[in-house]
């Protein structure tokens, strides 16, 4: 505890005494570090701007803010040293927004003063790095428990053995690390013996050889995750003797089939989520097996495998305790959705996104006993009515989350019951659905209403939307792609009613003017903005957005030909934050886009058809941008930039895209649907 300097006082000269000692040290010294941390820990949950301002108000709420924090993510890898020389506590380091990590950089970490605090690393998206990296890493660093190897694509068995010497790692992702083969896992499984949860997704040398040395070296297993892996039966007696196991992750092991499963039928006891999606070669007669033990199971995905039947619906009643189901993808049977509906009554999450042959008897005798159903995903169930609808509402009230994208024979007053019944919701997706203003007026009755997906929805206008600004304040996601029928009143009453936005996309609302982002930009939260297709929005909109929304790290303004350099300038001056920009089909030029170099987050950038733009400006945007790690830009400009320049931008670790796609004139939104629908069929 802190404490202040005592100080006494007598007779009348006591206040005078009292007001210069209270002026004589900070008030914030009367309080303990636990008290301090406590309000930074309320600061950084709204806003992480407002840890910053706090660590910027004197020197000893800089240090105090040093002393906090426990979790970094910087944006750039030349960061590295003054920010872990600052926060010498830091017990999580994620590097995924930084792709160039070097083994210099790894050794820096592992010699810092958070070296013994440091518990986790993420470098996912990191790249440069190798085996003597992460040996001074693991070796300096022994309290490390969890390190994310993800897409580390470069990394071979003398990385993995490098990575066993983390004696006390409890968690590893290797997911897409393709050249290591059992050798490298062998010596994982050998060091690593505290491991409870480790990904080989798309590990190709992965074989049930490496698989078996995991689960006969690693029994504190919690979590495997094997997809597409060329595994096959072989494994599997080894992996259901582990005693703990709860999560199992099969997806796309083809080499796994019924044959392999039915000698497991006492297997799983601890299982409690199972995933084997693309599983092709496993029937009902297989998973009957895999499940006959498994009588603590509460999640299954079966999505893009067998035929849901009633053959294998019968399979789950050996799950009393079954909470979730994810069959995506699937055909379907009516007989065999009454039977799940029959079978799992305490479902709280019931997935059949394209699934093919789903109708309103089938989903209707499903949902009638869910009376505990918190989220239902229907996306593109094309073939029920208002009739399953009904039968939804009147007997999931609880639900929580409903996605129903393309339901295109769904009635425009269905949707009124949603709003009627269901109270609850707080995600809907009725993207390209009947849904009406009267429709929208009832769903804004759903005042727990945080996202709210709206594209392509051609009968709604400003009246329906202004009834959600009106009554769902809680509204942080907002998508209106293609809904025509939108201009700037829906917009205001969004603004308005709904301060907490943090993303909304306005794309090909071609009535949208400077109005609509002048009332946005009140909106202080906003992080995700895309109004391409707009091309009645001019760089004061944009201006007016860059100075109210500090917090913006997403902008899309393709096709917004009437936004030039003027409105380039405020974002390189007020978007500190902005991470990501699409430029393409806008009248930014040279100098547009070289002021754009001065935000140092500034991640990705996509420039087609900008006509202003020249070889040599483009060339010295791409210098100047120090941050960039991916960059997408017309074919023509190849070869007329120097192969020096993509040498060294690919060395600081940008990786470029390029696309020869001839200039396009834009569709009015009713065509457009059409031809979507074309595509669909």
């Amino acid at each position: 505890m802190k404490r202040h300097r005592n100080a006494t006082a007598t007779g009348t000269d006591s206040a005078t005494q009292t007001t210069s000692a209270a002026a004589a040290y900070n008030l914030f010294d009367l309080l303990s570090d636990e008290i301090v941390f406590a309000i930074l820990d309320f600061l950084a949950a709204s806003s992480p701007l407002d840890t910053k301002s706090f660590s910027m108000v004197c020197r000893s709420f800089y240090l105090v803010e040093s002393r906090h924090r426990r979790i970094l993510r910087p944006l750039r890898h030349d960061h590295l040293p003054r920010i872990l020389s600052r926060y010498p506590n830091v017990a999580r380091l994620d590097l995924s927004l930084c792709p160039r990590i070097t083994d210099a950089s790894l050794a820096l970490v592992s010699r810092t003063s958070s070296a013994d605090s440091l518990r986790s690393i993420d470098l996912s998206r990191s790249r440069f790095f190798s085996y003597s990296g992460l040996l001074s890493l693991v070796l300096n660093c022994r309290n490390l428990v969890e390190i994310d190897l993800s897409n580390a694509t470069q990394l071979r068995d003398a990385a993995a053995s490098a990575v066993a010497e983390a004696k006390n790692l409890e968690k590893l992702w290797l997911g897409r690390c393709k050249l290591i083969t059992d050798m490298g896992v062998g010596c994982i499984a050998v060091g690593c013996k505290k491991l409870k949860l480790i990904s080989f997704k798309w590990c190709l040398g992965v074989t049930d050889l490496g698989v078996e040395l995991i689960a006969v070296k690693c029994k504190e297993l919690r979590s495997l995750d094997l997809s597409y892996l060329p595994v096959t039966n072989e494994c599997l007696p080894a992996i259901l003797k582990l005693q703990y196991l709860e999560d199992l992750v099969l997806e796309g092991c083809f080499g796994i089939d019924d044959d392999g499963l039915a000698a497991l039928q006492h297997g799983c006891k601890s299982l409690k989520m199972l995933d084997m999606s693309s599983c092709q070669n496993i029937t009902h007669v297989g998973l009957s097996s895999l499940i006959s033990g498994a009588g603590r199971l509460e999640q299954l995905t079966l999505a893009y495998g067998s035929s849901v039947t009633l053959a294998l619906a019968n399979s789950l009643k050996m799950l009393p305790s079954l909470q979730s189901i994810k069959l995506d993808g699937c055909f379907v049977t009516s007989s065999g959705l009454k039977a799940i509906g029959s079978l799992c009554i305490s479902l709280k999450e019931l997935s059949l996104s394209k699934c093919v042959g789903v109708t309103d008897d089938g989903l209707s005798s499903l949902v009638i006993k869910q009376r505990d159903l918190k989220k239902l995903d229907i996306t593109c169930c094309r073939k029920i009515t208002d009739v399953s609808i009904a039968h939804i509402t009147s007997t999931c009230t609880n639900l929580a989350s409903l996605r129903m994208e393309s339901c295109t024979l769904v009635p425009r007053e269905a949707f009124v019951l949603i709003g009627q019944r269901c109270h609850f919701l707080e995600e809907l997706d009725l993207t390209d659905n009947e849904i009406d203003d009267e429709g929208l007026k009832s769903i804004s009755r759903c005042a727990k209403l945080s996202s709210l997906k709206l594209g392509i929805c051609l009968n709604i206008s400003d009246d329906g939307l202004s009834h959600i600004g009106a009554y769902c304040s809680k509204l942080t996601e907002l998508d209106l792609y293609r809904s025509a029928g939108i201009t700037d009143p829906g917009i205001l009453a969004i603004a308005s009613g709904c301060p907490d936005i943090e993303m909304i996309n306005m794309s090909y609302c071609q009535d949208i003017t400077d109005s609509s982002l002048i009332c946005l930009s009140k909106c202080s939260k906003l992080k995700t903005f895309e109004s391409r297709g707009c091309p009645l929005i001019t760089s004061l909109g944009l201006a007016a957005i860059a100075v109210g929304c500090r917090q913006l790290n997403k902008l899309d303004i393709k096709k917004c030909h009437n936004i030039s350099d003027a409105g380039m300038l405020p974002l390189s001056h007020f978007s500190q934050n902005l991470r990501q920009i699409t430029l393409s089909y806008t009248s930014v030029t040279d100098v547009g886009l070289l002021s754009l170099a001065s935000i140092s987050c500034l991640q990705s950038i996509t420039v087609l058809h900008l006509k202003g733009l020249t070889a040599s400006g483009l060339a010295a945007a791409l210098l100047a941008c120090g941050g960039l790690i991916k960059v997408k830009l017309h074919a023509s400009f190849k070869p007329l930039l120097p192969q020096l320049l993509f040498e060294h931008l690919e060395a600081r670790g940008c990786v470029f895209e390029w696309r020869d796609k001839e200039f396009q004139a834009e569709l009015d939104p009713q065509c457009w649907k059409l031809q979507l629908e074309d595509v669909a069929q």
